[in-house]
């Protein structure tokens, strides 16, 4: 019985210190792989935020359009040059998007992107769920992932919804990230996601909490940290979304404020990618230390 439960415990271990904060940082001194040394925070960016800004509103736009028929309720909100868009795309022979039949999101993805990810079984032993690309290729500097979840400022708590929670991302600001889509999270996140919202506009996905977002993006809390055996070909990049980021496209976006008041924009984490990514391969991670 009690060999059972050790067995257990270790299974279970085994699983989550792959995502926890301070196993991870006893071990970096013993995996120089995981770690990726910047000066100062604003050198942190592998690839400029307008960039990625424009990648999320190319696939955003793309979902928009093929979910078209459950969107025309937002349609005549729309300024007129944004609506003339989505209506002459829906009208083009030469669009992505067929619109003969309703495509899976990966698939939007794999038109829009080039690449499609899910979840499946990690390689990593005992490490559970893992992020892999299944079809195409991602090229380098190419936004991979996003990493979902309630966003916390600095002063707000989250000492409950920390609690046996591997999935609390800290940001270099010290802003926390709480992507479990599990328990208290998930309500927390649930009750935010609603609140805001601006008429018909919803401000925020909460697909990602199922096992089939919208977003095919919003897995990247699944993404394990890298190993002496697994080298990383992902790295975090932080990016606070811009006030002229399209109102309408907002319902992909899969984060959402803690508090509906704070002043500061919307902030995402996105995984880039270090390398080409050829599918089939996992996607691992690996965290920064800041030299001073």
């Amino acid at each position: 019985m009690i060999a059972h439960l050790l067995k257990a415990l270790q299974e279970k271990w085994n699983s989550y210190k792959y995502r926890f904060v301070p196993w991870i940082a006893v071990n970096l001194r013993k995996n120089e792989r995981t770690l990726r040394r910047v000066k100062e925070r604003s050198q942190d960016k592998l690839v400029p935020d307008e960039y990625i800004a424009v990648t999320l509103q190319s696939l955003f736009r793309h979902l928009f359009k093929n979910d078209i028929e459950r969107q025309r309720d937002l349609l005549p909100l729309l300024t007129e040059s944004s609506r003339s868009a989505y209506q002459n795309a829906q009208n083009s022979t030469v669009s992505l998007i067929r619109l003969d039949r309703h495509l899976d999101p990966c698939e939007v993805m794999l038109g829009s992107l080039g690449f499609c990810i899910n979840r499946r079984r990690s390689t990593l032993w005992s490490a559970g769920t893992g992020v892999f690309v299944t079809m195409g290729m991602v090229p380098k500097g190419t936004p991979v992932a996003m990493y979902p979840g309630t966003v916390y400022q600095t002063y707000e708590p989250i000492f409950f919804q920390s609690l046996c929670n591997p999935f609390v991302f800290r940001c270099i600001d010290g802003v926390l990230i709480d992507g479990n889509d599990k328990g208290i999270s998930k309500i927390v996140y649930r009750s935010c996601s609603g609140r805001d919202r601006l008429g018909p506009f919803r401000l925020s996905d909460i697909t990602w909490l199922t096992a089939n977002p919208d977003n095919p993006l919003a897995v990247g809390q699944y993404v394990n940290n890298c190993s002496n055996e697994k080298a990383a070909n992902v790295c975090y990049q932080e990016f606070d979304v811009p006030d002229k980021f399209p109102l309408e496209l907002r319902q992909y976006l899969p984060n959402v404020n803690y508090r509906h008041d704070t002043s500061k924009p919307l902030r995402c984490v996105v995984l880039v990618a270090l390398r080409d990514i050829n599918s089939g391969e996992e996607l691992f991670s690996n965290y920064f230390t800041i030299v001073h």
